[in-house]
């Protein structure tokens, strides 16, 4: 049993989650962690609210609350949310913990026993009107390589050009907007990064056509520019206080922690479930676990370079990811999602306007692997109507009515395949083979549009043999087309399980087939009669339901697409 270590990127735990997140990470990492343990793998699937730095400082200020509760209640949303997309962690955990500030320790103490952390004194911008220090990320202004005029001080979302504050053109506060803005002298510790540029640039050539092209590339165009030493320290109150005499005051930057927040929320698993296996077992044992990382191209260099610099100066034997799968982003009627314009879908909305597995099925199919996607109501409607509503629900609801019309709600005998089933299996075995290729090798959409070629192949075997006109003929053959098309419902039921687990769920309850969900492994001429005849089935309401075109309208305003 391959043991097999999944993250998404950690999700700041400041405001709401939108459809651009879940799909960017949280969505992928889960379809691909149900998938594996459906061919029964051992599967870690673990994530966790990122809650240091600024954000959270600011954010709790606005509310008016103490940092730490406003940590604790904003986790607690992004909990609630993603059990409404049915997301299957093994555990969410939080960086903030203590687990989080003990391997962050011993990896800082690490680092600096190698002569890999350098204490200096910098200029960083400081706000009079704002009375504080502001970190990159607070502090916008025009990039001075692509003349993007929204560039935040860290790394222009642009063009992805890492920055530092002072190379802005034109900066201004984020939080009160003021150009009136001074450069003030500072200490801070840096990472030694020039110092491990050797290792990870061969490191990065073992992922030379394994790893998606953006995520490759992206790391090698950092490594070209060639790498310069990175602050992991900060002029702020929240965070992991600096163990080290004279920066008492300052705290670790949140993106020299929050990674190590994958191992730290492994340990606060490992701590809560004591039984479970240990942490070390999935992180200090890498020849045993094959890792994979989920995460938007934004996050890419932060986890091509720094993490894994990170984990490799400290000279121990800490598992680095094997595949990273990036994804570009997913826009809203053509521009971004905006929560402080309201603008666009935010998870809360999305799962009070629909059931989760039709996002999760929209999200998947139009995953934005190669190049940005734009989301619609118009395409959203359309895909919902046709694949789900019109090719599998219509399918499993005539096979059903069909069937309990002429047999009952039992299970017909089957009897001996004709040329007919036996191109079914054929077609089936083919198709089933791709599907299977194109989950292991991470290629959503590839997998959607197969998986949505089984549930037609299906519709295309009822449609030739037409078991209504058969059984006035020949019953018993219309009782073997229609047990085979019961068979197929629980195929449909698992295969379609990683995307739609909970209409999964309902399909296989319909022939009495219990969970797990299990990938079929036996040709399909064996699989497409595993239900024993005489089995009842229980008839269900429709699965899927239409958007009908007066309610696409209403949500076309309600979400202000039209005003896009």
């Amino acid at each position: 049993m391959t043991k097999q270590l999944i993250t998404s990127a950690l999700p700041y735990v400041n405001g709401l989650p939108h459809l651009g997140h879940m799909v960017g990470c949280l969505l992928p990492a889960d379809v691909f962690a149900r998938y594996l343990r459906a061919k029964g793998d051992d599967v870690l699937y673990i994530c966790g609210t990122d809650e240091h730095g600024t954000v959270s400082e600011v954010g709790a200020a606005k509310e008016n609350m103490p940092v730490e509760s406003y940590c604790q209640k904003y986790h607690d949303q992004h909990v609630k949310m993603y059990q409404g997309f049915n997301l299957s962690f093994d555990y969410f955990g939080r960086t903030s913990s203590d687990q989080n500030k003990e391997i962050t320790y011993r990896i800082f103490k690490a680092l600096d026993k190698n002569d890999l952390i350098e204490e200096r004194t910098t200029k960083q911008v400081y706000s009079p009107d704002d009375g504080r220090y502001l970190p990159d990320s607070y502090v916008m202004g025009t990039c001075p390589y692509c003349g993007y005029d929204k560039a935040k001080g860290d790394q222009c979302e642009n063009c992805t050009k890492v920055l530092d504050p002072t190379d802005l053109i034109n900066p201004r506060s984020v939080l009160s907007g003021s150009s009136n803005i001074e450069i003030r002298e500072t200490k801070h510790l840096f990472l030694r990064l020039p110092k491990l540029e050797d290792e990870l640039n061969q490191w990065i050539e073992t992922k030379k056509g394994i790893w998606p092209d953006i995520a490759y590339s992206i790391a090698k165009k950092w490594l070209k520019e060639g790498l310069k030493e990175r602050g992991i320290t900060r002029d702020l109150k929240w965070g992991f206080a600096v163990p080290r005499p004279g920066f008492e005051n300052k705290v670790f930057y949140v993106w020299f922690d929050a990674p190590i927040g994958y191992i730290g929320i492994t340990k606060q698993w490992s701590d809560e479930k004591p039984t479970e296996r240990h942490w070390e077992d999935w992180w200090l044992k890498p020849d045993e676990v094959h890792y994979t990382e989920f995460m938007g191209k934004d996050n890419i260099p932060f986890h091509t370079i720094s993490f894994p610099a990170t984990l490799k100066g400290t000279g121990e034997n800490w598992k680095t990811v094997d595949f990273l799968k990036g994804m570009n982003y997913l826009n809203f009627a053509g521009g971004k999602f905006s929560k402080s314009a309201h603008r666009g879908i935010f998870l809360d909305d999305a799962i009070a306007e629909f059931p989760a597995d039709y996002w999760r099925y929209w999200l998947i199919a139009n995953a934005p692997e190669s190049d940005d996607t734009n989301f619609s109501f118009d395409h959203f409607a359309a895909v919902v109507n046709k694949d789900l509503n019109d090719v599998l629900g219509n399918f499993i609801n005539r096979v059903l009515k069909m069937t309990e019309k002429n047999f009952g709600a039992v299970v017909p005998p089957m009897g001996q395949p004709t040329t007919n089933e036996m191109e079914l299996y054929q077609t089936l075995d083919t198709l089933i083979t791709d599907y299977r290729k194109y989950m292991d090798g991470l290629e959503f959409r590839k997998a959607m549009a197969t998986l949505r070629e089984i549930w037609v192949a299906g519709n295309n075997y009822i449609a030739k043999t037409e078991p209504w006109k058969v059984v006035k003929e020949n019953k018993d053959y219309a009782g073997t087309i229609l047990a085979t098309a019961l068979n197929l419902i629980r195929l449909f039921g698992h295969i379609s399980a990683p995307v739609m687990p909970e209409s999964a769920e309902k399909m296989l309850a319909i022939i009495g087939e219990k969970l797990p969900f299990r990938f079929p492994t036996e040709p399909m001429k064996i699989y497409l009669t595993g239900i024993e005849s005489g089995r009842a089935f229980a008839p269900c309401e429709p699965l899927f339901a239409k958007i009908a075109p007066e309610r696409l309208e209403e949500l076309k305003i309600k979400y202000k697409e039209t005003e896009a």
